[in-house]
């Protein structure tokens, strides 16, 4: 049976109580995330709540002129899996978010772009992390030459919008922000003709 065949079952709440920080207790500093223990106290009764605190990341959808959207596979460690993905990365301190995703572009692909269009920022996991993405679009980029970081070791595939919904579908690629993208982009060009 298909889940929305049966009416959503919707829960009102009378009041919202943002509640009250009693304790925060910042159990780790690393170098992408910190980890904070925090007490808190919401609708009078006392809980825990885990916080990622993330400094925040860019993803960019780039076309090439022949309709080729520029992807990077690389290991990630967390699920053990090479993962193929859109140029993608975290934020430097006081760096602006679209200088981060200019500068992740052309190191990871080798494409420097000559404009890049906001499309909107999400928080990606808010139940725990606070990392706030902010994603990308240009179509208008110039060849130049990789640097990866040291630590990175991706390598770059090409594949069309067609053949990239093909493979979310067949389970291939499975990182959230690139579906979200490439299911926003096949959506504008449902809207513009294209």
């Amino acid at each position: 049976m298909n889940f929305l065949s049966k009416p959503a079952r919707i829960f009102l709440m009378d009041k919202f109580e943002r509640g009250e920080l009693l304790k925060s207790d910042l159990k780790y500093s690393g170098v992408i995330v910190d980890l904070e223990v925090d007490q808190v106290r919401i609708a009078g009764k006392e809980t825990i709540r885990e916080v990622v605190r993330h400094p925040g990341g860019v993803v960019i959808l780039a076309e090439i002129g022949d309709g080729r959207i520029p992807f990077v596979r690389q290991h990630r460690y967390p699920v053990n899996s090479d993962l193929l993905e859109l140029p993608a990365g975290k934020q430097d301190p006081d760096e602006i978010p679209s200088s981060s995703a200019a500068r992740e572009l052309e190191e990871e692909t080798g494409f420097r772009p000559l404009f890049l269009e906001h499309v909107c920022s999400y928080y990606t996991s808010p139940g725990f992390c606070d990392e706030l993405l902010h994603f990308y679009y240009t179509d208008q980029l110039e060849e130049t030459v990789r640097t990866p970081e040291e630590d990175e070791d991706l390598e770059v595939e090409y594949h069309t919008l067609e053949k990239a919904l093909e493979m979310i579908f067949k389970g291939e690629i499975v990182d959230g922000k690139t579906i979200t993208a490439l299911l926003w982009l096949q959506n504008r060009k449902l809207e513009t003709g294209d």
